[in-house]
């Protein structure tokens, strides 16, 4: 053992060397001190421990092993960051009433935040094993019937959402086809790079104008990417809508963008949250004063644009969409939030960002704090909201009893059913049921998840690469048929037939138009949680 000191440097000195696994009343426990042992030369531990876990199959070996010695935090400084940050917290939170310690069963969340911070102060990455054996007590517990109590909860979850969407297939919808819009012409095209002076923001706020092509009456769209997103990354739906009459305008959002999410990878900045969204409000209210005041280029040929204005955003942009058109949330948002972070939402994790939202806005209407809506200028009559569109919005916890009901505008939510960062049932459908407007529209996508309509750049800028099962079915044919979508329910503002209920397929992707009558036929179908 003489390795230990230099390992774990200044933890402790008394550290864990016992793990109990708890179940159904059993309690089994572990040396720690073997189990590491074995870890390292499963061939050669000679324990009593050692010859148990040789029993298992050659492949359940290595991936126990595997799991024991693989890092939980790969990177010293985004680890120490994440540690300090709301969604960490909630994190710990929970590992901590899964691992126990003394004869009370006490939560360790707060000994593992310590453990973890000493550890991350010396080392590049901490590992199951190495975090166990920090912990500055004789003996821990797991409790493994809450570790199935919880993976049980997940299958529940996945059951259901997978039932919803069969249910879905037996509405009996019309069937139509399209083909995919052409997207060529476009996409060589650069957008102008505006930066906008606001008041709230020491820097320039970065805009990116598409100009309209072509000479039409209509809106132009004023979009916003997700957390950790960038204008660059919805610029094939811009370039597109603009090619065919539409002026976007797109919002980075400094604080909350893709910059900002390097940063917290890097270590220097925690990950930016929910936090952001007075900031993402500001800076929605601000460019349409812009526009209406003449601070911004043409937006193509008259009358591109002149029609009115329609908010896109995407997961937290579409947040912003929503209550930019003017939806608060509703009182009781902190009970709602105690109960549905009683467990860590694994099919569902927008509400942990929901959830950081009564720190901001308070307990719901009556305490909006800095989200309260500011009443419009009397130049607001300039640019009327026409219509909102959100790709993998969320607000069931915001809006769980009148959902879209105070929103006097069209409204198309669009999810996919492999989304579990936004799930369309809770997430999508829970809001659209209340819609009022004859022309808002619910969309499922088969196979799309919460990334499919962001565009990674193949030149390597990216962030990161995500796994196919991050991103669902091909995310070029979801755009494509995302764009004809659009285009549509742009179109039906003034035609409103045009994007009718429908089970539309196009290039092999499967997606289920519905309106509000068919939303609540579907919505009565489901089975009670």
């Amino acid at each position: 053992m003489a390795w230990m000191p230099a390992l774990f440097g200044s933890l402790p000195v008394r550290a864990a060397e016992e793990l109990v696994l708890q179940l159904d009343g059993l309690a089994l426990p572990l040396d720690l001190v073997a189990l590491e042992a074995w870890t390292r030369q499963p061939d050669q531990a000679g324990n009593d421990l050692g010859v148990w876990l040789n029993l298992l199959e050659p492949q359940s070996r290595r991936d126990l092993i595997r799991l024991l010695r693989a890092p939980l935090l790969r990177d010293r400084s985004f680890g120490l960051q994440l540690l300090n940050s709301w969604t960490g917290e909630q994190m710990l939170k929970e590992a901590g009433s899964l691992l126990t310690a003394g004869p009370d069963g006490r939560s360790t969340a707060p000994l593992l935040l310590s453990s973890l911070r000493q550890l991350l102060e010396q080392q590049s990455s901490v590992s199951t094993l190495e975090l166990l054996r920090s912990l500055p007590v004789a003996s821990v517990t797991l409790r493994l019937d809450g570790a199935v109590q919880l993976a049980g909860q997940w299958r529940s979850q996945l059951q259901r959402q997978n039932t919803a969407i069969d249910l879905l297939r037996q509405l009996g919808l019309p069937r139509r086809g399209s083909s995919p819009l052409a997207f060529t012409s476009a996409m060589r095209r650069q957008p102008q790079r505006l930066p906008l002076t606001v008041p709230h923001r020491v820097a320039p706020l970065p805009l990116e104008l598409w100009p309209a092509k072509q000479a039409r009456l209509g809106p132009w769209v004023l979009m916003m990417p997700g957390l950790g997103g960038s204008a660059d990354q919805l610029s094939w739906l811009a370039a597109a809508l603009a090619d065919r009459g539409w002026p976007v305008l797109v919002v980075d959002h400094p604080g909350s963008d893709q910059r900002a999410l390097q940063a917290s990878l890097l270590g220097d900045a925690p990950p930016p949250g929910a936090e952001s969204l007075p900031q993402r409000l500001a800076d929605l209210q601000a460019v349409l004063e812009a526009q209406r005041e003449g601070q911004l280029p043409a937006f193509g040929p008259a009358p591109a644009g002149e029609q009115g204005v329609v908010l896109l955003g995407h997961s937290l942009g579409g947040l912003a969409a929503l209550m930019g058109a003017g939806l608060v949330p509703e009182r009781g948002l902190g009970r709602r939030c105690d109960l549905a972070l009683s467990s860590l939402p694994l099919t569902n994790l927008s509400r942990l960002l929901q959830c950081q939202l009564p720190r901001i806005t308070g307990d719901g209407a009556t305490s909006l704090g800095p989200l309260r809506p500011q009443p419009p200028p009397a130049a607001a009559q300039a640019t009327p909201l026409l219509g909102v569109v959100t790709f993998n919005g969320f607000g069931s916890l915001l809006w769980p009893h009148r959902g879209l009901q105070d929103l006097n505008v069209p409204v198309l939510l669009v999810g996919g059913s492999l989304d579990l960062v936004t799930p369309p049932v809770q997430e999508q459908l829970a809001v659209f049921a209340g819609a009022r407007h004859p022309r808002s529209r619910l969309v499922l996508v088969e196979g799309a998840s919460h990334f499919s309509p962001v565009r990674i750049d193949n030149r390597g800028e990216a962030l990161f690469r995500l796994g196919e099962e991050l991103v669902g079915i091909e995310p070029l044919k979801v755009q494509a048929l995302l764009l004809n979508l659009t285009s549509e329910f742009l179109q039906g503002l003034e035609h409103p037939l045009m994007l009718s209920p429908q089970r539309r397929e196009q290039d092999g992707v499967r997606a289920y138009v519905l309106d509000r009558n068919q939303a609540r036929r579907w919505q009565g179908l489901l089975p009670a949680e």
